[in-house]
């Protein structure tokens, strides 16, 4: 078995190899937060690259609730065409394509002028910074129950639009993680405590996901391994949660760790841990294998072929990447050549990790707007000027969409 070896899932279908576009954050949608030209442009990119399977990037469940201002939202089918050309385009050269469906909770900027919901009312700690996120809202149990059906509702369009399956983000931080650490739910009820009930929310929501689309349609999950924070989700936890995901006819597992406060996807942790210097979360996955009876994926820095190959190797089903591909979208095609290829940014040696985390992020947003203009990518890229120019994109697009927001609410 190696990285181009197929792999038949749990429902049946088939992936061409054991690579994958893991889901990185675009901020590419048009003017009604649908898929936009460009989006189409860059998927375009990746599904000529050779990878098994492409994950979109976040799609949100809800308008009012985004983790960035520019991202695409599906809630209803006024635009599913669009949405159906992207399935169309990134399925083009034969790759499954997976629509990553989330909800920020706590982890959306104050800028965009939305209430935020959480388990708790618990703000995010991120030092200087934490004065662009407002403190949550602590979910009442009809907001847990809307979150649940709008879940639901976005896997059944990604169905409608011609997806091959959604992947339930329960990781980095989002609204599903919150629910998973001790940190941001301190909650007495059904949903709080114990780690039944902090899992109780993603559990659900896989259950009835699971039972409102066909057979052969995949439903993924994206875990963190652990939060990386002291008192916060932990390995253990994980492998609670995805013992009671083995009966739930989950087609993929994916590993990660981290969230906006401690980025272990980048590589940092805040609680003392060690990170690989690639493949970042293997450890915790080669651990996972114990308990896990669904194929897992791993990802997490990797950008050397012989790092995916120790991945597979390990008996991890699916290497993700991220990064590698976000600066040459052709990498399997150059790996399955037996081109010795190594993608990689240039690093950032400044002292402030949660600024390097930032100017990482911006480098990477650099990269696939460069692709999506047809352009080629610059991994050299300053990170200052990456990530300045980020700031003022961001702060442009939060004014359009507080705009949208104000004419779709009237």
């Amino acid at each position: 078995m190696n990285l181009f070896t197929p792999l038949t899932l749990p429902n049946a279908t088939v992936l061409s190899n054991r690579i994958v576009k893991a889901a990185m954050e675009e901020n590419m949608c048009d003017a009604d937060h649908a898929p936009s030209d460009a989006l189409l442009r860059l998927y375009r990119a990746w599904a000529q690259g050779g990878a098994g399977l492409i994950l979109t990037g976040n799609v949100m469940v809800d308008r009012r609730a985004m983790t960035g201002p520019g991202g695409v939202v599906l809630e209803d089918d006024r635009h599913l065409d669009r949405f159906r050309q992207w399935a169309q385009v990134a399925q083009s050269a034969g790759a499954q394509v997976w629509m990553q469906i989330s909800h920020p909770g706590r982890q959306m900027m104050a800028a965009l002028g939305q209430e935020t919901w959480s388990a708790s009312a618990v703000p995010l700690d991120m030092g200087n910074l934490s004065n662009k996120f407002s403190v949550p809202k602590a979910m009442t149990v009809a907001d847990i129950h809307e979150v649940q059906e709008r879940f639901v509702r976005t896997a059944k369009l990604a169905e409608r639009a011609g997806f091959n399956g959604v992947q339930i983000h329960g990781a980095h931080g989002y609204l599903l993680s919150q629910f998973l650490s001790p940190i941001s739910n301190q909650r007495q009820d059904a949903w709080g405590g114990s780690i039944d009930n902090r899992a109780r929310l993603l559990l659900d929501i896989v259950t009835a996901v699971r039972a409102a689309v066909a057979p052969q349609f995949a439903v993924a999950v994206k875990l963190n391994s652990a939060d990386f924070q002291r008192g916060g989700f932990s390995p253990e936890d994980a492998q609670q949660v995805v013992q009671r995901l083995n009966g739930l006819n989950v087609d993929v597992v994916e590993l990660s760790g981290g969230s906006y406060e401690a980025p272990a996807m980048q590589g940092q942790a805040r609680d003392g841990r060690t990170l690989a210097r690639e493949a970042y979360f293997l450890e915790f996955a080669q651990n996972m294998m114990a308990v896990a009876h669904m194929p897992l994926m791993v990802t997490g820095g990797i950008r050397r072929k012989a790092v995916a190959e120790q991945v597979v190797s390990s008996g991890v089903a699916l290497v993700g990447m991220a990064t590698a591909l976000a600066i040459d979208p052709a990498l399997p095609q150059a790996w399955r050549a037996g081109q010795d290829v190594q993608p990689a940014l240039t690093p950032i040696t400044w002292k402030n990790k949660m600024m390097a985390a930032l100017a990482t992020m911006a480098r990477v947003k650099y990269q696939l707007k460069r692709l999506s203009q047809g352009q080629t990518t610059v991994p050299s890229i300053s990170p200052l000027w990456a990530l300045v120019s980020q700031q003022v994109s961001t702060a442009r697009q939060s004014k359009k969409y507080r705009r949208w927001m104000a004419k779709h609410s009237a």
